[in-house]
């Protein structure tokens, strides 16, 4: 009789999709074949879009900048390409029993619930936002094509907005929104000369873009006040409010949304858009697997999940207890988690499921140097790369132009794994 082994991957981002097309590619072929035992890989997303929310505070100014379409990519097209090796399933995982090997997931198309057996699990589930317009999983397309429609609308309306946090998502869609509405100021000038709307950036830090130096942050808000977006530091957001039609500002201006501020103030605004920070998106996950931040225990050196999960499980992104977040830290999580999988399957295939490769497990070393690059308007921005401050045309040509979305298609279709990157290890 023959037995299917399903390699499980659950989250369709950058972590997901890319773990899944360089597994199909450099791992999948070395699998032994088998007339009993076969190998399929499931992919598990809880939409049928993989939305690029780096992408999306272009979006967020104006579909008229960055259409909703190109950042709403088709995931299974890409997958079409390896047959009945891979079956992409739209559902959001609800459970997790490790101890039976069985992930049960919430089929969008018939809302039942279905048991996935797995022997091998890869979790990139990553995370969402306190707003739809800035996450991705968590949400399906319907919602945040929904949530960035009615945030468009309400732009175009506006004359006061404020934006609270001071990372990447916050300066970002400060910097679209302001150029996009307020223009940007001529060789002379500071600021705009008719500015539609105030815009008000909100941090309870006293710095922007925490991941980068001080006086990259300072950068980044010179580059904002010249589109007119004024900052304020050390300033949280207790709670927001719809206030009545009346109720009105010190510029006497009816306002419908009221912030109590942690200084003791308030502020009222047309559009408020919390840009504050992630949840990882765990709920599914047995809460002994989990940190006290409710991040998924995760091994920082070999991308295995906690021994208690069971063998042949992994995670990588922002669900780990180790990520710092951004692009590059899971685009090189990747090959390690890739090398270390394919060594347990051959151990397992011949060992029985548990059995410990010999050899040398494959080593994650994290990025520690500074290496983010924020874009504030349309025109350039701020960063560093491997410690080193770039100037603000780099931003533009890398990612300001684009926001990264050509290579976001690339990596839907796999053209990004193409190449297997080795390690010293390999076969030892």
């Amino acid at each position: 009789m023959s037995e299917t082994r399903n390699i499980v991957v659950l989250g369709a981002s950058y972590a997901g999709i890319s773990t899944t097309h360089y597994f199909l590619k450099h791992v999948y072929p070395h699998l032994p074949a088998s007339a009993t035992i076969k190998y399929k890989v499931i992919l598990i997303n809880a939409s049928p879009k993989w939305y690029l929310r780096h992408a999306s505070p272009r979006t967020i100014a104006s579909t008229e900048l960055l259409p909703k379409e190109k950042i709403l990519l088709d995931i299974e097209p890409g997958f079409t390409q390896y047959g009945d090796k891979v079956r992409f399933m739209v559902g959001k995982a609800t459970s997790w029993d490790p101890e039976k090997r069985v992930l049960f997931v919430t089929s969008v198309e018939s809302g039942k619930e279905i048991p996935v057996s797995y022997h091998a699990l890869v979790l990139a589930t990553g995370s969402k936002s306190a707003s739809p317009i800035w996450s991705s999983y968590g949400n399906g397309h319907e919602e945040i094509e929904a949530a960035l429609s009615e945030v468009n609308a309400q732009i175009k309306r506006a004359t006061s907005i404020v934006i609270a946090g001071g990372g990447p998502a916050g300066v970002e869609t400060a910097g679209e929104i302001a150029q996009h509405i307020n223009g940007t100021p001529g060789w002379f000038q500071k600021k705009p000369a008719n500015p539609k709307a105030q815009i008000t950036l909100l941090t309870s830090s006293d710095k922007l873009l925490p991941n980068l130096r001080s006086s990259i942050g300072k950068q980044a808000e010179r580059r904002l006040n010249r589109l007119g977006v004024e900052v304020k530091y050390n300033t949280k957001v207790l709670d927001s409010s719809t206030v009545a039609a009346g109720n009105k500002d010190t510029n006497d201006k009816t306002k419908p949304t009221r912030l109590s501020l942690s200084n003791g103030s308030e502020l009222f605004t047309d559009l408020y858009l919390p840009a504050l920070g992630s949840t990882p998106l765990t709920a599914y996950i047995p809460p002994h697997l989990l940190s006290p931040t409710s991040h998924l225990l995760t091994n920082e050196s070999t991308l295995r999940v906690n021994p208690s999960a069971g063998p042949l499980v992994y995670a990588l992104g922002d669900i780990t207890s180790f990520s710092r977040g951004g692009i590059p830290e899971i685009l090189s999580e990747i090959p390690v988690l890739a090398s270390n999988m394919k060594r347990d399957l051959l151990a397992s295939h011949n060992g029985g499921i548990g059995t410990k490769p010999q050899g040398k497990d494959r080593i994650y070393e994290p990025e520690t140097r500074e290496l983010q690059l924020v874009p504030v308007g349309r025109g350039g921005g701020v960063g560093a790369v491997y410690g080193w401050r770039v100037p603000s045309w780099f931003v533009w040509l890398v990612k300001a132009r684009d926001y990264l979305v050509p290579g976001a298609v690339d990596r839907v279709y796999g053209r990004t794994e193409e190449k297997e990157v080795k390690w010293a290890g390999e076969g030892a």
